[in-house]
């Protein structure tokens, strides 16, 4: 798998917290929702972004995401090409019922306009703030990518979500979708899912999510500009086709 040179993790926090920042004073409409830790969680809360505001010649390139994204070839929890000109970086929980209403309302018209076609591609970036649950269902969806059913998955698991609260996600209850999402060798799926071997790129991906400023899910990073929460497929637009027009 090819892999992009970094830059260092350190600057880039600085400058994409100052644009989340920046966009959040700017723009203080339409918020449609965000979930939060829960209390006593070691995270805090994120701030609310809108709409980019940015004009076509300035707006960043895919070269804004070195070092956040991971460009990484065969990556299977990824879609889209690695050379597409616009990246975004899902920051998500498996608990969270906003997280869910992306995935119904927002992720496919964002599929068939931008990734089918080439221009963008989408990284899953784990940030389990919800509990133990959050984080069983994070293994689980490795254990499904391990299987080439990564997004299938997803999308079962969030099909089945409610539109408040957070739903339980017991062991039992990921065997069932994995099973409707078309993983084949369940045995294997439940060892991997209650093992320990994705523990470590977990934490890597809740540790990076939050050195950025990404503590409620979910938020978004597309091309360095942040969204926060479950925005309308047009803002997405408004963001993506600012990127392509640059």
């Amino acid at each position: 798998m090819s892999r992009r040179p970094s830059v260092p993790v350190i600057a880039l926090s600085v400058v994409v917290t100052l644009l989340i920042v920046l966009v959040v004073i700017l723009l203080a409409r339409d918020v449609t929702g965000g979930d939060q830790p829960a209390a006593g969680s070691a995270t805090g809360s994120a701030a609310v972004s809108d709409e980019r505001q940015t004009s076509p010649e300035q707006a960043p390139g895919p070269e804004s995401m070195e070092g956040i994204a991971r460009f990484e070839e065969g990556d299977p929890m990824a879609m889209g090409p690695v050379d597409a000109r616009v990246v975004m970086t899902v920051y998500s929980d498996f608990r969270c019922p906003f997280c869910a209403k992306f995935s119904r309302e927002v992720e496919p018209a964002l599929i068939e306009e931008y990734v089918d076609g080439g221009d963008l591609r989408i990284e899953w970036v784990d940030l389990p703030i919800f509990g133990e649950e959050s984080m069983i269902a994070a293994r689980a969806g490795r254990a499904a990518a391990d299987q080439g059913r990564f997004w299938e998955f997803t999308e079962v698991v969030f099909a089945d979500a409610p539109d408040r609260g957070h739903p339980d996600l017991g062991e039992e209850a990921l065997v069932g979708y994995a099973a409707e999402a078309g993983v084949a060798d369940l045995d294997r799926f439940r060892a991997d899912m209650t093992g320990g071997a994705y523990d470590e790129a977990i934490r890597s991906d809740y540790q990076a999510a939050t050195a950025l400023g990404a503590t409620s899910t979910p938020t978004f990073l597309i091309n360095g500009t942040g969204i926060v929460g479950a925005r309308s497929v047009e803002t997405f637009r408004t963001v993506i086709d600012s990127s392509l027009d640059g």
